[in-house]
């Protein structure tokens, strides 16, 4: 436990760092830009929460296949996988950065985003898309540096480049009055600095991590194997996101102060169990490797120190945001927005009651990707979410329940996707955990 702590911090330090780039930007647009604003850029963030899922679950997948392969100490196996899932997720980024420009206005539609809110959402999207390869180059080789044992490094420039997104915007917000497409353009231009910096560190500090000409043979089997983690997880991700896009054009629909409620609860909710999302992908980092290196009772340990620690975290963090709840949306809203603090302040009690139920999904997503399940992981995922949109758009369409509707389907969909994770781990764990992954290719 000692190690995966040591290792999951950094990790945990540097997304919530991430995370900041769009708390950032929702904080100074709440704050000074006015209600409107506020639902726009928190709109746009579950908007592009679900467009990154898909390279982050890509890299995410690939990170396991490359710890997997440094457990075993393959470094040609490693050097191969590192060429095809960069050429994969880079092809992927193309397309999808074009298709998010040439959709727009669909894509704007799809959410159902209020009249008073479309120009304001189009003009912050038009520039954040811009970002999009930024996210997968700094989501790659933090991957890549995570899978060897380093989670420091990653945090660094994440570090950097969270302080230099909070000073542009104050510049670009309130200095030229750029309004929200300054906002975007402090995100974009930091993005970039975290991306391209750590690419380049990677390739200049870590000699062993280079790729050479004959790492670069493109074969069925590096292929197979990368897809069979990287897009399984990809789709897990993507579906998770997706489902929660769906829940936002649903919110969308009761007006711009719920708009704005939602987007402000939603940053502080990300903040509150970011720390156990992170630290579920440490867990999955430790499994993998020592799954590569066939320690089963190493497995064991981590298993069942990992769900305890989620616990005590996600118990604490709870108490915390109930408490909070207020003065939290205070820092997003102004205080005369009384209908906007009060359903965040709903939203925060309902959902900050039950952390420990998402806490629990991460670890499961985290285990059965390193154990070379991640259809499983899919699987929660669509237990959860699917659990979740249909009850939302359910319950929302009872007058007792409203808009609070959406707000209890969630953790309903968390237990439901939990009590399927532990049944699957306790019928088959015996088979999960003594079977390892020959070397890449054979």
């Amino acid at each position: 436990m000692g190690s995966m702590f040591r290792f999951a911090l950094p990790m945990i330090l540097g997304n919530l760092l991430q995370q900041g780039y769009n708390v950032a930007d929702t904080l100074i647009v709440g704050q000074f830009l006015g209600a409107n604003a506020l639902a726009a850029v928190g709109s746009s963030f579950t908007l592009m929460t679900f467009l990154t899922s898909i390279l982050l679950g890509l890299c995410m997948g690939s990170g396991v296949v490359f710890s997997i392969r440094f457990g075993q100490r393959d470094e040609q196996g490693l050097k191969e996988g590192m060429c095809a899932s960069f050429l994969l997720i880079a092809a992927l980024t193309i397309l999808l950065n074009v298709l998010a420009f040439v959709f727009t206005d669909e894509i704007l539609w799809f959410l159902r985003v209020p009249s008073e809110v479309w120009a304001l959402m189009k003009e912050y999207l038009t520039v954040i898309f811009c970002g999009i390869a930024a996210t997968f180059l700094y989501n790659y080789f933090a991957s890549l540096l995570r899978a060897v044992g380093n989670s420091v490094v990653p945090l660094v420039f994440l570090a950097v480049s969270a302080l230099l997104n909070i000073v542009l915007d104050l510049w670009f917000v309130l200095g030229l009055h750029r309004g929200v497409a300054g906002a975007a353009e402090a995100t974009v231009i930091s993005q970039y600095v975290s991306g391209i910096g750590l690419a380049i560190y990677t390739w200049a500090r870590f000699p062993g991590l280079r790729i050479g000409r004959e790492h670069c043979r493109i074969r069925l089997a590096c292929i197979k194997e990368i897809g069979s983690f990287s897009i399984l997880t990809c789709v897990q991700q993507s579906v998770m996101n997706l489902g929660i896009l769906m829940v936002q054009g649903l919110v969308n629909s009761f007006g711009s102060s719920v708009m704005a409620a939602f987007a402000a609860a939603v940053k502080i909710d990300a903040f509150a169990y970011m720390p156990v999302q992170d630290f579920g992908n440490a867990f999955s980092t430790f499994i993998a490797q020592n799954y590569g290196a066939k320690k089963e009772e190493r497995i064991r340990a981590g298993i069942k120190g990992a769900f305890w620690a989620a616990l005590i975290f996600c118990v604490i963090i709870s108490a915390g945001v109930w408490l909070l709840a207020r003065p939290l949306m205070l820092l997003f809203v102004d205080a005369g927005e009384t209908a906007i603090i009060a359903e965040g302040i709903r939203y925060l009690h309902i959902e900050g009651t039950f952390y420990c139920g998402i806490g629990f999904l991460f670890l499961f997503y985290g285990l059965y990707r390193a154990l070379g399940k991640p259809g499983m992981s899919v699987i929660l995922t669509v237990i959860s979410l699917g659990t979740r949109v249909a009850l939302a758009y359910l319950l929302s369409a009872v007058p007792a329940f409203g808009v609070a509707g959406i707000w209890w389907s969630v953790p309903i969909g968390w237990f439901l996707a939990d009590a399927a994770g532990l049944l699957y781990y306790l019928a088959r764990k015996d088979k999960l955990l003594q079977s390892s992954p020959s070397r890449l290719g054979e």
